[in-house]
Formats: C-alpha cells, structure tokens, sequence
C-alpha cells in the first residue's frame, strides 16, 4: 500500500536545502492541494511563469493498470492517490481537462539496468514539495530525488544507495497524444534530441509541435547508451524470437537513434549517498536554443541555487498581496491559490528572444514576453483582470502576445498551447480579454490591431469564421439555432453576446459610435431563448420555436444537454453578466429573480467547478437589500470546496481560473462582467489585505483592506467605507478601487 507523508512548509524547510522566514508567503503554498478530485494540479517545481516544470509522473505503467495513462482519462502526470512512479516529466501543463505534454521522462534506478517502464517503475515515500522544488524516496531502490527548476531548464539531485545505478531518459512515453523521438550523443555526459508534441483533447487538427532538448550529467557514466522497443513480429519469426516485441539495448552503437518508442540511459558504480546531478535544457525552436538557455541559466551543476532562486522568485510574486488574521489553512488556501495563478500562462521565447510563431513553421524573435497557454475561455473571467489589477506589466505583454498571434495568423486565439489553436470550448473569449484589459487602463499595446482583429471575429461570415463557425445564424436571428440534438448553441451564443458585449464598451471608448451600438444591441439577442414557462432559457430552432421536448435539468454531472455545453440551462440561465438588470425584468422583477436565483443554490444546481456559473453567489448583489446572500454564500462555497487538502478544489483548476475565485472571493472582490471595469464586493476572508500596487501604472503604492469582524461567524457586511466614506451598495469601479487607499468592512453576525 502506498505511504503518504505530506509534510507542511515548517516540517519541509528542515529538510529543504533553503533558507527562509517562517512568515514568508512561499511558506504557506501546498502545492499538494488540486491533486486529487480532478483538480489536475500538480506538486512539481517550476518558477512563475516558467515554461520549464518538472513533475513526478504517476499514472503510466502500474503493475494492475489502475492508473495506466491509456486505461482511462488522466489529463495529468500527478494524482494524489497514485503510487506508481515512472520518472520526472518535463513540461507539464497545470489544471487542465485534456491530456498533453508531460514528457522527457527522467528516472533513477539501481541494480541490472531495466528499460521496461513497466518493471523499472517504484512505489514512493516521503514526498515533500514547496514552490520550486519537489523531492520523495523510491522504495525499490532506496533512492532519494530532488527537482527544480529555472525558467527554461531544469535540475536533479539523485542520491543513491551504492552499487550500480542508472539515470533513464525515456521518450517514448509521457501524456502527449504524439509519438516519435529522436536522440544523439553529443560527448560522454551530453546528449541532444527531440520529442514530437501535440494533440490536445484528441483534436484532429495539425497541432503538432517538437520540443528540443539538451540532457547533461554532472559525473562521466561507466557506460551510457540508447533503447528502442522492438516491432512486434508476427508469423512463423515471432515464435522462434524470444524477443519479439522487447526493447533492445544499444551499447556500442552512438550515432542517433529515432523512433516512436526510445530511450537512453547512463550507467555507473556509485558509493553509498553518493549524488549525481542532472540538468536539462529545453526549448521549442531548436537544439542550440536549448543548449544556449541551459547555458545561461545555469552555469556549472549547482541544485541548491538554482532550488533557492526559485524559491525566492515565489516569494516575490506572493508577496505582492500580503494577508493578516484568519487561520493558517485559510492563509495557505489563498496563497496556494496565488501559486496556482502564476503557473499559466508560461512563457514561450528563449533567452535570445526566438519562439515559434503562430501556426506557422516561422521562427520569429519577440523583445517582450511572449506567452503560450491561453486558457482564455476560462481565464478571461477573473485570472486577467486580476494580473491587470496586481501585475500590469504581465498582463500587457499577454494581451500585446494575443495581437501578435492575431498579425502572425490572422485570428485571435480561443485556447492556445504552444503556437497552435486547439479550438477547445467556444467563444470568442480574446475580445472580451483585451477589451476589459484597455478598460480597466492598460492601454500600452496596439489597440488598432486589437480592434480589427476583433471587428473580423464578430463580422465573419461562418464559413470563413475561425472563431464564430456559426455567426451567419447568430447576425441573422439575434442567436444561434439548435440544429442537432447536442450541438452547444445556447452556450456558443452566450460567449458571443458577452464578446460583443465587451467590444461595445471598446467600441464605444475609441469613438466608433455606430459599432457599439450594433455590438450592444447583437449582445441582448439572450432574450431569444428566455422561455417564460420554465423561467430559464431554451434551446431554440431554426424556425423561432422552441427546443422540445426540453428539461432545464438534463446535463448535470457533464451528461449532454440540448444546447448547452457541460451543463445544463440552470448553470446558464444567469451567465449574462453584461444585463442582470434585463434578465430581472424577464423573470418577473426583484423578488422572482432572487427566489429563482437562490433556488440554484437550495436544490444544489450550482456548479462551483463550471465557469459559466462561477458569478452566480455574486448576483445577489444586484438587489441591494439581498446582498447578505452574497456573503452567506461566499463564506459557505468557500468553506465547502475550497481547503488545505490534496481534494481542495471543486474540480479542474482550468489554468488557474478556480484559484482566481478563491482569490478575489477570499479579499472580498469579484470582476462580475469582462467590459465592465467594476467589482462586486462581499466580506473578506482576512483582517487585512494589502495590495502593493505597481506604481508604473497606479498612483497609490498599496490598497489596503480592512476588516473589522466582532467574532468569527460575523461573515455580513454591515458597512463599507472607502477612505472613510460610506458606499451605498456593493460595486466599486476599477479606477475607485485602485485609487482607494483604504477600504473598510465592518461585519456583523446576522
């Protein structure tokens, strides 16, 4: 049986080989938390966004096949409650629902050399991880690993028991969806290769990409050679071959070995504790490029200073946003929570400033951060209107990204992974980015650009239309028609009316009058499918009737739906951020939609893991007098999904979007409508929040957040003030908040 000890930060520092302050933030993140109950987060190390993660990789290869990569859906390297190690993958992706990347596997082993994942696999003990490292013990071969990471090249620490021992790179295997490999010697403790990548979510598109790698061990091998699984024959060869379909060791032979299915392996005799030290540089341009960010991100084999600069590059970015009062879980909930926000989008350009452009096979060179990852579909929510609010010059050079890929391409992307439009979800969710972006005041980037990328995504016809495939029924009738049974209509039209939405807002900012009245008005065809005799809204057909015979429940725990995209019409029917005020008047006024709203949340109908509801316990709000809900809500939500345990997400933390809700939820502000450069404010988590502001952008040097609470169950807001004067209701603008030196909550009990 397999035996946990997660050890909390005071316990871990001990045996870390870092120095720092028990108060410091990075003291308080688990990245153990996400690990389990498909919150698809993982324990690795990595450095803000960095694209270089090393993560134990635990489900491939189990003896019984329980948690075997090909015998059910793992979108993850790392499962909490697995317990079979196959090595340390490179790369990873972080809190996402389809499977990709997580390859280079890199593992120790001792004893006859074994190439077999399947019988070189081990069980694992005394796993410990903090922002930037990660370590555990492998009990078949009494061995102790470390891993860390700069922001494009990674390190290992083996520390051996004594006798003959191996290091094992292997190429065939990991999450990626892609196979087929290639690897040379370039001298005794270097090698150089490739690794074809893509696939993601099964989408069969050409969305392939290599990534280069450069491999380097700190001590000359005995021996190092290759593998390569065999084809398997059949006929009368196969049964006199006794190693048919067997993976063969190549000893002697040191030119490149390719294939779908390959290795590599150094060998030596180490003395008892002896450490070998491992490094590996990638990139996703060429071989000298990850040759050259291994060379100048690390020089010489130094694992304590790469693992204490990673540290302090977390400790850095937590300490931007600093947290009195509440418990140590809560405070290590909120700044695990922080820890995950930074993780994606990573960075994509090497250190000479090269990346590979937007579907295309150009290399093209950037003197600004270029990222990858966009999650946008769940990210434009929340994750980017906080990085506008507490990291600008991040935020800037993502959107400046999304324009870049927008000239290299032609579109604006919807969910990008590594130069490639996956086509993932639905929506048009990059207008609805950069226009809350420009905004909330970060104007610093090519905001013609910007707009015609935007103008060709909203006016497209369907056919030629990347983005909006079925924009000719959306401009037509005001929304988008169910023409077959599971088709996602409603949930398409909804992402568009919030895009077009926000891009009336942009519109109407630049001067474009006549565009903003044409996108606001196209952003309330919602109305077309509210069905009065359900009192939520309804799949529609091509003729104006309504979707029949139709129930407002089908679709819970992801089954399909009609018209709705993993969910069902409850956990749509108020995803219209932009005109609450408009859906309160089709439900009947104030007192319908409140009892209709709070009815989601008495019959469990609410999805605390699905984006398009996430705002839900905000919209109490709306109605000044029912805000109290709101804090109740929060407070429960909070308590019930969100904890310092390896369960402690409600589901895919989808690139950092569940965090952000934590986040803000727990400093006691929501951005409730992308275009909208507001927050809903509710009762805060903390005593004191202090925000340090970036003073390139705002004036104020911190935003301060105080609350005062008579006693812990006094979780309703009484009052706010903002720098002593009293706020009526319970939304702040962007430009208040960031120009509000303090704000006050004074609680109550009930």
């Amino acid at each position: 049986m397999h035996i946990r000890n997660l050890i909390t930060f005071w316990i871990t520092a001990a045996l870390l080989p870092v120095i720092v302050r028990a108060a410091d933030p990075v003291s308080y993140v688990n990245p153990f938390i996400g690990t389990t109950n498909f919150g698809t987060t993982n324990p690795g190390a990595i450095c803000p966004n960095g694209f270089m993660s090393v993560t134990p990789f635990n489900v491939m290869g189990s003896p019984d096949n329980r948690y075997d990569k090909d015998a059910r859906w793992w979108s993850t390297p790392y499962e909490y409650h697995n317990s079979f190690f196959t090595g340390f993958s490179h790369v990873n992706l972080s809190g996402v629902g389809c499977p990709e990347l997580g390859s280079l596997l890199l593992m120790p082993t001792t004893g006859e050399l074994e190439v077999d994942y399947h019988l070189y696999g081990s069980e694992y003990t005394r796993e410990k991880a903090t922002p930037g490292y990660y370590g555990n013990h492998l009990l078949k071969y009494n061995i102790d690993t470390e891993v860390s990471a700069t922001l494009r090249t990674s390190i290992a620490r083996f520390t051996y028991p004594g006798g003959k021992s191996h290091i094992l790179l292997n190429l065939g295997e990991g999450l990626t969806n892609e196979s087929g490999a290639t690897i040379r010697q370039v001298n005794a403790t270097e090698y150089e290769g490739c690794k074809l990548m893509g696939g993601f979510c099964y989408y069969n598109r050409q969305g392939v990409f290599p990534i280069y790698f450069v491999i380097r061990t700190d001590k000359t091998p005995q021996q190092s050679g290759y593998w390569k699984k065999q084809r398997p024959m059949t006929g009368v060869e196969a049964e006199w071959d006794p190693d048919n379909g067997k993976y063969k060791i190549y000893s002697k032979y040191t030119k490149e070995m390719s294939g779908d299915d390959i290795g590599l392996y150094f060998s030596y005799d180490t003395k008892p504790g002896e450490q070998i030290q491992v490094q590996i540089g990638v990139s996703f341009v060429s071989i000298e490029n990850a040759r050259e960010n291994l060379e100048c991100e690390q020089q010489g084999f130094d694992f304590d200073k790469v693992c204490l600069s990673a540290r302090q590059q977390w400790n850095d970015i937590l300490s931007r946003i600093e947290v009195e009062g509440g418990t140590d879980d809560q405070k290590t909930i909120f700044y695990t929570a922080l820890y995950h926000m930074f993780i994606h989008p990573n960075i994509l350009q090497d250190v000479n400033g090269e990346y590979p452009a937007m579907e295309s096979n150009k290399i093209l060179s950037t003197s600004h951060n270029r990222y990858t990852v966009f999650s946008l579909w769940d990210t434009f929510r929340n994750v980017h209107p906080f990085m506008t609010l507490t990291f600008p010059d991040r935020q800037l050079d993502m959107v400046r990204t999304l324009i870049d890929m927008y000239k290299e391409w032609g579109w604006l992307p919807r969910w990008e992974l590594y130069g490639n439009e996956t086509l993932t979800m639905s929506g048009d969710p990059a207008t609805a980015m950069i226009a809350d972006t420009w905004l909330r005041g970060l104007r610093d980037f090519d905001t013609d650009a910007a707009y015609k990328a935007m103008l060709k995504s909203a006016n497209t016809p369907g056919k030629d239309n990347f983005l909006r495939t079925d924009n000719d029924d959306y401009t037509a009738l005001g929304y988008v028609p169910l023409r077959e049974t599971f088709d996602n209509s409603v949930s398409h039209a909804l992402e568009y009316y919030i895009a077009d939405f926000a891009l009336s807002q942009f519109a109407q900012a630049l001067g474009y009058d006549e565009d903003a009245k044409s996108f606001a008005k196209r952003s309330l065809g919602y109305k077309n499918y509210y069905c009065k005799d359900f009192g939520t809204l309804r799949p529609k057909l091509p003729d104006g009737k309504f979707y029949t015979p139709f129930d407002p429940m089908q679709g819970l725990n992801f089954e399909p739906s009609p018209g709705f995209h993993e969910g069902n019409a409850w956990n749509y029917t108020f995803y219209v951020p932009h005109d609450i005020k408009g859906l309160m008047r089709l439900m009947g006024g104030e007192n319908a939609f409140v009892k209709k709203l709070q009815k989601v949340f008495d019959e469990n109908l609410y999805d605390p893991a699905n984006e398009p509801d996430i705002t839900y316990p905000y919209l109490f709000c709306y109605v000044n007098k029912e805000a109290w809900r709101t804090d109740y809500q929060i407070s429960r939500l909070l308590a019930k999904y969100f904890s310092n345990k390896p369960e402690g997400i409600p589901g895919n933390d989808d690139t950092g979007t569940m965090s952000a809700w934590a986040v803000f939820s727990m400093m006691g502000f929501y951005p409730d409508c992308p275009g909208l450069p507001r927050y809903i404010l509710t009762s805060p988590t903390f005593d004191k929040i202090t925000i340090h502001l970036d003073n390139k952008y705002y004036s104020n040097k911190t935003l301060v957040i105080e609350t005062e609470r008579p006693s812990a169950d006094a979780i309703y807001v009484d009052k706010i003030s903002v720098n002593g004067k009293h706020l009526k209701n319970r939304f702040i603008s962007h430009e208040d908040l960031v120009n509000a030196k303090t704000i006050r909550f004074t609680l109550k009990r009930h």
